[in-house]
């Protein structure tokens, strides 16, 4: 009777464990090679690093100017606490060569500094996939099992707040745009069948800045297996000193469960400026999640229950 007892807190214990650890998975799930935030956390005690290098060339016929160059952009993740919460830190740099063909001697300006550094928090608030149990087959109904379930429409919703810290003088951003600003902005996930992947991002930064603007991203991603991935995406910004709408379209192959490469392309629809960029990028975490402690913690409830 003892030995029951134990066996059904251990299987307490485990669908506990498994509601806690919902978010965690056992490969890397990283947010490149697209811009955009995935709903979930990384899990706890997780460090993951995202980082990439790109080509930079533009071209503004109204203005007649051109940049040449490259950036970098770099992300630390980690889940600190819960499950659905995570911090980051997010920062783009920029080099780059400025030639105003408007002039007569077409003078060239060297430009180096960050696009942006930003802080932040992000909290998974809805999970439509914690109740998985509830999809499963109906095994007295064929007609259950063919109805649409329009539950799954409903996406997983995560918030995001942070902080922008803009150097002074800065030549990327709008002039006088120096010191802390906030930005905030709420996220979508839809997970379906066969692959697809299909993430949202609201976001308004640099809130009360003359750099201030409003961004959507969609980015459609498709798993072909474990290891080979493709997405699409599309960004639009509307602000005073910034508008534009992006589309990017790659892939990303998983060399190990922490270990991805990935690689993109990204363009515009208009020519003040017109953008083309390629990427190459890189995602790696450190796990030290401590999921795997179950039998350990079962071990441990067994004495205390044969006490």
């Amino acid at each position: 009777m003892r030995l029951y007892f134990v066996q059904i807190a251990f299987v307490i214990y485990i669908l506990n464990t498994i509601a806690t650890y919902g978010q965690y998975t056992d490969v890397i799930n990283s947010n490149r090679p697209g811009v955009s935030q995935s709903a979930f956390a990384v899990g706890v005690n997780v460090f993951q690093f995202e980082t990439g290098v790109f080509s930079i060339n533009e071209e503004h016929d109204l203005l007649n100017f051109e940049t040449e160059g490259f950036g970098a952009d770099f992300v630390l993740r980690y889940g600190l606490l819960f499950e659905a919460l995570e911090l980051n830190l997010n920062v783009g740099y920029q080099s780059d060569t400025f030639t105003d063909n408007s002039l007569a001697n077409a003078p060239e300006t060297s430009r180096t500094d960050f696009r942006n550094v930003t802080l932040g928090a992000k909290y998974l608030i809805y999970d439509p996939y914690k109740d998985a149990e509830e999809d499963k087959p109906n095994l007295y109904s064929w007609k259950a099992n063919q109805r649409f379930n329009w539950k799954k429409l409903i996406p997983a919703v995560a918030v995001f707040a942070g902080a922008n810290f803009d150097t002074q003088d800065n030549p990327f951003i709008a002039p006088d745009t120096e010191g802390f600003s906030p930005r905030v902005a709420v996220i979508t996930q839809n997970n379906f069948k066969g692959g697809w992947v299909f993430v949202t991002n609201f976001m308004l930064d640099r809130i009360g800045t003359d750099s201030s603007d409003f961004q959507y991203i969609l980015t459609l991603t498709h798993a072909f297996n474990r290891k080979l991935v493709v997405f699409g995406e599309t960004q639009g910004i509307s602000g005073d000193f910034n508008s534009d709408n992006l589309f990017r379209f790659g892939g990303a192959y998983l060399f190990s469960p922490n270990f991805q490469l990935d690689t993109a392309v990204a363009f515009n629809n208009k020519n003040t400026p017109s953008v083309f960029n390629i990427t190459l990028g890189a995602s790696y975490r450190l796990d030290f999640h401590k999921d795997k402690k179950i039998r350990k913690d079962f071990e441990e409830l067994e004495e205390q229950t044969n006490l």
